[in-house]
């Protein structure tokens, strides 16, 4: 808000009054949590109260006249020890309003971030492995904020690096070359590395030939497990895609281990003074900048994760001149992380500064485990199915033209919500009944509350009424709130937290049906004019709050 910042800037001013010097951006303003204590709030008298020799109430009284003629602020308050807190006018709440309606596919759009290419990579599932809940989490949160980048004025890429070499796909071929099993399923996919990884632990001599079946995949010696491998490759990715198309996600770029294996050995090799032999493989020395040792390239002069990650970096900015690549990935992969992009600032000087990670909680269930065809893991899709289900009779039920798309879509948000709602590196309590309650803190309860402004919009057109603000109408805590959305938007993509975004909508949607709950909007007065314009400036908000989370935004249900 401008308004924000013309009071940092009063405030600023008025220290060096009391001999206090301070620069506007040093000042503590942010937005209230409780409407009742203003719209925004500053805690600047405690922080400068030592400095300027005063209690931090009498600091706050000299202060508070300072900033009183501020225009478009209606009053300023002192609170507690001496917090101001500030009321805007209603009628700069009317004209925050009417920006709203003005352009509304821009509403909420920024620039913080704009004239920065960003290559967000997120998701990242292996081939010849089950899309699991895991996968949920980082597909949700860098799908979100690789959104809020672009709402900030970003030119965004979204990459998915996976794991299409390795020992986890011999396992799985090891188990189906046993079986005989030449055209593999999904369903053969998903028993066959679980039953591979098991024989591989307990079984000496299955373990021995998974091994020798590993080095005939890095080398394509043999043409029957060529064959089976593209096969299998081919068949996960296709099956990939059908759930990013579900999700809401389309990659503009693909990375896989067999391309940056290759690019990392040679990256590694190139540098023995960062990288030094030790018994048969060579190394980073970690230890040397607080970290621990890892492994580049084992003993049989295979690529290891450490490497590829190297490859990675150097294939992502062949492929895109990003200014920022940033990796969303698991909390326990950020020692991992740690040591590897340390490593990357010796190998790739060129890249210093521009290679970033965030790591994310795990998703847990509150109800315990829910069905498996395994039963002994739970995938993404599983998930995503149980939940359609479950909404299914709801939507039969609904407005919506095509009920079977509306139980995807609210089976989507039921999840989506439910990580995106805590903030990044935070475990996900994953309640079911929770995550499809239309009664609050929830997805769906944020697609009701926006397919019920849709639903107004339409009576209103009905009936007539034409969607007017009057700024002499008191402005109600849902305008107040409206407006916020820029501010809202701005913090969340500097700091990278689509928790904010989310926090602000279930917010002013439960705002929205308390004063619909308590408004007869067509009322037949010219009040209802307002009304309708307050309604569709929540529906413009709603429905741009939602696009930032990746959830859908049915417009009946």
């Amino acid at each position: 808000m401008d308004t924000m910042h013309t009071a940092k800037e009063k405030l600023a001013a008025a220290l060096r009054d009391v001999g206090v010097s301070a620069e506007p951006a040093s000042i503590p303003i942010e937005l209230t949590e409780d409407l009742s204590r203003g719209d925004f709030a500053s805690s600047v008298a405690l922080a400068y109260s030592k400095a300027a020799g005063l209690a931090a109430r009498v600091l706050a009284e000299k202060l508070a006249g300072s900033v009183s003629s501020i225009e478009g602020v209606s009053k300023v308050d002192i609170a507690g020890p001496g917090f101001l807190n500030f009321t805007l006018s209603a009628q700069l709440v009317c004209a925050g309003l009417e920006a709203v309606r003005s352009d509304p596919d821009a509403y909420g759009k920024g620039e913080g971030q704009k004239g920065k290419k960003v290559l967000f990579e997120y998701t990242d599932p292996n081939p010849f492995k089950e899309f699991h809940i895991g996968h949920l989490v980082p597909n949700a949160l860098g799908e979100s904020v690789s959104r809020m980048y672009e709402f900030a004025g970003a030119e965004v890429k979204r990459a998915n690096y996976q794991g299409d070499v390795g020992i986890h796909v011999a396992k799985s071929l090891f188990i189906q070359l046993e079986k005989g099993i030449t055209d593999p399923t999904i369903e053969d996919l998903a028993a066959a590395y679980p039953e591979g990884s098991r024989r591989y632990d307990e079984d000496s001599s299955a373990k021995k030939a998974i091994d020798e079946l590993n080095k005939k995949i890095y080398d394509k010696s043999d043409d029957r497990v060529n064959s089976l491998y593209e096969k299998g490759r081919t068949l996960s990715l296709s099956h990939f895609e059908e759930l990013y198309k579900i999700l809401g996600t389309k990659f503009d770029y693909y990375f896989f281990e067999s391309e940056t294996g290759p690019v990392g050995i040679a990256e590694v090799r190139s540098h023995p003074d960062i990288f030094p032999e030790s018994e048969g493989a060579i190394i980073f020395r970690g230890e040397e900048h607080g970290l621990h040792t890892r492994v580049f390239i084992n003993k049989l002069g295979l690529p290891t994760y450490e490497a590829k990650e190297l490859g990675l970096a150097r294939l992502k900015r062949s492929k895109y001149p990003f200014d920022l690549t940033l990796t969303v990935t698991a909390n326990e992969q950020a020692e991992y992380f740690k040591v590897v992009m340390k490593a990357m600032e010796f190998a790739l000087p060129d890249l210093q500064g521009k290679l970033a990670f965030k790591t994310n909680g795990l998703l847990r269930f509150a109800e315990g485990k829910m069905s498996s065809r395994l039963g002994n893991i739970i995938t993404g899709e599983e998930l995503l199915n149980d939940l359609k289900e479950k909404a299914r009779g709801r939507a039969t039920d609904s407005r919506a033209e095509d009920p079977e798309m509306l139980a995807e879509h609210v089976a989507v948000a039921a999840i989506k919500y439910q990580i995106l709602k805590q903030a990044f590196g935070k475990d996900i309590i994953f309640d079911r009944e929770r995550a499809l309650s239309m009664e609050g803190d929830s997805g769906p309860y944020l697609q009701y509350a926006y397919a019920r402004t849709n639903a107004i919009a339409e009576k209103a057109k009905g009936a007539g009424v034409e969607a007017k603000f009057d700024a002499n109408t008191p402005a109600s805590d849902v305008a107040r709130l409206l407006i916020r959305f820029p501010a809202i938007t701005k913090r969340a993509a500097e700091l990278l937290e689509p928790h904010i975004v989310t926090n602000y909508l279930i917010s002013l949607a439960a705002e929205f049906n308390r004063w619909y709950a308590a408004e007869q909007i067509l009322d037949g007065t010219p009040a209802a004019a307002h009304k309708v314009a307050l309604t569709d400036a929540v529906r413009i908000t709603l429905k741009n709050g939602l696009w930032l989370l990746g959830i859908p935004a049915p417009e009946k249900m």
